[in-house]
């Protein structure tokens, strides 16, 4: 009995830790090709991804996965009406 509430307390767990993770999102993928074509799209720059990938082979392609994350929102000041006299 104590070993299924340990099991149920450590799926409940991970099941919340695990909601909370999110894939990291940039725009260059260094594609290496090392028995099996491997790919990290891991770089913000391409000049990143071609230091990754500078003597051990491969090459730098855009993520065709990458979506830029949303704008900041402005907030514009709110214009003041007069003041009646």
């Amino acid at each position: 009995m104590r070993f299924l509430l340990l099991l149920l307390g450590i799926i409940v767990g991970a099941a919340w830790i695990g909601t909370s993770a999110q894939a990291q999102n940039y725009p260059w993928c260094a594609v290496l090709s090392m028995g099996d074509v491997a790919y990290n799209c891991g770089f913000d720059t391409e000049a990143q991804c071609q230091a990754s990938v500078n003597g051990i082979g491969g090459f730098c392609q855009r993520n065709t996965q990458y979506v830029p994350p949303a704008p900041a929102p402005v907030s514009l000041p709110r214009a003041q009406s007069p003041s009646p006299h």
